[in-house]
C-alpha cells in the first residue's frame, strides 16, 4: 500500500504544469461602431476594444477574424523582471 501511495504521489507531480516564457500574438479585426473622440486615445482605444471584443458581438461590433498564437521562448530572452517570477512560481508549491 505504501508502494502504491508513493507511485500515485510520482504520477501526481510529473502531471504539473510547466511555468515558461511565451511569446503570444493576437490578431484581430472587427468593425466597431464607436464614438471618434476615442479613436485619439490610444491606450482607452485599446482598452475598449478589447472589452468590446470580449463581450462578443452585437449590433454595435461585428467580428472578422480572431487568431492567437503562443511560442515558448527561452527564459534568457525575457527580462530579469520575467526570470524571476518563472522562478517563483516554480518554487510556489504545487509547481514544477
Amino acid at each position: 500500500m505504501v508502494m502504491g501511495r508513493k507511485s500515485s504521489s510520482l504520477q501526481h507531480q510529473s502531471a504539473r504544469p510547466e511555468v515558461g516564457v511565451y511569446d503570444c500574438e493576437i490578431h484581430l479585426k472587427f468593425r466597431l461602431v464607436e464614438d471618434e473622440a476615442l479613436l485619439g486615445d490610444r491606450e482607452q482605444l485599446l482598452e475598449r476594444l478589447l472589452e468590446a471584443f470580449s463581450c462578443g458581438p452585437d449590433e454595435y461590433l461585428e467580428p472578422i477574424l480572431a487568431e492567437a498564437h503562443a511560442e515558448a521562448v527561452a527564459e534568457t530572452d525575457a527580462s530579469a523582471q520575467m526570470r524571476r517570477q518563472v522562478i517563483r512560481l516554480r518554487n510556489a508549491k504545487g509547481v514544477q
